[in-house]
């Protein structure tokens, strides 16, 4: 379960959620799933959609920061390729049942990628030295 990771995550650094989906849906997910986010930037602030480079941009403007001192957490190599070309730090978690028994998700990252790992719990958060 990523709550865990993302709870030991926690403790060292701020989880800000750039998303997709509707801000007001992944809202609720996170209040009901548990997911420990201190925000969450939804693309609709923005009126763009990954992999458009103003999505990973805006996540480093409105929170103030230079996009070196954030990191976009994804389970694609195309993720982690468009925020990199904006200079976020990049990792890559691996989802292998994401897309069901026959799908077929990205099990590794790629030369995009600058920490790979299986899981939040034990090796991502490990990882982020925590």
């Amino acid at each position: 379960m990523p709550s865990a990771g993302l709870t030991r995550l926690k403790k060292e650094v701020h989880h800000r959620a750039a998303v997709d989906g509707n801000i007001s849906l992944m809202t609720d997910l996170a209040k009901h799933s548990g997911l420990p986010w201190d925000v969450i930037l939804g693309a609709e602030l923005v009126r763009h959609y990954k992999p458009d480079r103003e999505v990973y941009q805006s996540a480093a403007d409105i929170l103030d920061l230079k996009p070196a001192d954030v990191m976009m957490v994804a389970r694609t190599s195309a993720t982690c390729a468009a925020a990199k070309q904006v200079g976020l730090r990049t990792a890559f978690v691996t989802r292998p049942k994401e897309f069901g028994p026959d799908g077929k998700p990205d099990l590794k990252g790629d030369a995009s990628v600058d920490l790979s790992a299986p899981d939040f719990k034990r090796f991502l958060a490990r990882q982020l030295g925590a």
